[in-house]
């Protein structure tokens, strides 16, 4: 078994594809890949909310007060159009990116003490609504003062204008920690991304052990050897276990390295800065814990090794292979995602669905909330869930059905 283990091992180093996407992806491109988008989305973001908004504005005379707030504003820039049949022409040529409508009798309204409205005409078919966001904002000032004019007319005192503007306050007093807050985000993410690279770093390996020794016809020649069929698929299996663990960890290094290494430059210049909290959870995580979720990932691994095999042995040919195993990363997405819907917690229900209770079981270690008793119980289901796969890998290998399907 051994012998096999290591000739395969061998030629999968020797294999550019395989150095690349174990070695070379998860340590350097999968970080700069997330790194970028961080960048790229929280400048889009902060970009976003600085920009000039050119706008157009109809009635400003029935409320001169608003129009001067938007005037005065220098984030907005006002664009003259001809009149307000020419709003959603200039907003489908991005003339303008919104148009405000004051309708008649706008302030005898507010002085009748009766709400008044603002019509708001811009494009929101967008992910993240900035425009109205921004104008709300504008908005609100109004809404403030006029509030405050209309409760001080009555003579109320600073306490009785507070109770009126608002009469229950909410004070938040969070019992969660700085490491817990990040975890929850940071944990959140870091199982697909463990996962995932774990398994499309086994993927190709495993189309190569099974699908393609059958092209290149090596299998008949390796089933003719002096080795049980049972330690042939064993030796399979530890190498694409190999494969997909030395990825994961691989991974969490270069990630965990990123982040300090970013964190301690931020922290160097605003040690108030996001990159610095994050830091800090990073170094509020043990060695233990590090350690458990490495132990996580052996079972997990196990059980992509078990299934790609599976798959690899079934197919005829490499292309078939290849599309038997594609889709697998969608069915695989699907419970590790599952650990972000609202609700979905650490139980003991849970513990028991594959994959999803290991993206839980990950996300409470980052936290710094694991019910060890639960790690105890995901282990073990998990660990018993890789087994009776293997074992069913190694019945389908030894079925003359499978290996010879033509």
């Amino acid at each position: 078994m051994w012998t096999i283990y290591l000739k395969e091992m061998l030629e999968l180093v020797r294999d550019r594809k395989t150095f690349i996407f174990t070695i070379l992806i998860p340590i350097f491109a999968v970080p700069a890949i997330v790194t970028a988008f961080g960048y790229f989305s929280s400048s889009m973001f902060d970009k976003a909310h600085r920009a000039e908004l050119p706008y157009a504005v109809f009635g400003k005379q029935h409320a001169p007060e608003v129009a001067a707030l938007f005037a005065a504003d220098r984030g907005f820039r006002e664009v003259a159009l001809p009149d307000r049949a020419a709003i959603r022409a200039a907003i489908d040529k991005e003339v303008i990116k919104f148009a405000l409508v004051i309708p008649d009798g706008f302030q005898q309204r507010l002085d009748g003490q009766r709400q008044a409205a603002v019509e708001l005409h811009y494009n929101n078919a967008v992910t993240v609504d900035v425009i109205r966001k921004r104008v709300q904002a504008v908005l609100e000032e109004e809404n403030v003062a006029q509030r405050e004019r209309a409760l001080s007319a009555l003579g109320l005192s600073q306490q009785q204008l507070s109770f009126a503007l608002n009469p229950i306050k909410l004070e938040e007093r969070s019992t969660a920690g700085k490491r817990e807050r990040l975890g929850a985000v940071v944990g959140g993410m870091l199982p697909y991304l463990l996962l995932m690279g774990c398994l499309m770093a086994a993927m190709y390996p495993a189309i190569d052990l099974g699908a393609g020794e059958k092209e290149r016809g090596t299998l008949e020649t390796l089933l003719l050897a002096p080795v049980p069929r049972g330690s042939i698929v064993l030796a399979k299996f530890l190498v694409l276990f190999t494969v997909g663990m030395t990825s994961s960890l691989l991974m969490v290094g270069s990630m965990s390295a990123l982040l300090f290494a970013a964190g301690s430059a931020s922290a160097r210049s605003s040690a108030q800065s996001g990159m610095s909290g994050l830091t800090e959870m990073m170094q509020s995580i043990g060695a233990g814990e590090l350690a458990m979720v490495a132990l996580m990932l052996a079972p997990s691994a196990a059980i992509f090794a078990s299934i790609l095999l599976s798959l690899s042995i079934y197919a005829k040919s490499y292309k078939e292979a290849a599309g038997l195993i594609s889709p697998l990363m969608i069915l695989t997405l699907l419970p590790v995602m599952a650990a972000l819907l609202p609700g979905v917690e650490l139980n003991w229900m849970w513990a028991m669905v594959p994959l999803t209770n290991v993206a839980l079981a990950m996300k409470e270690l980052v936290k710094g909330t694991m019910n060890y008793n639960m790690f105890a119980v995901i282990l073990l289901s998990t660990t018993l869930t890789a087994g009776a796969l293997l074992a069913l890998c190694s019945w389908w290998f030894k079925r003359e059905k499978v290996l010879f399907r033509n």
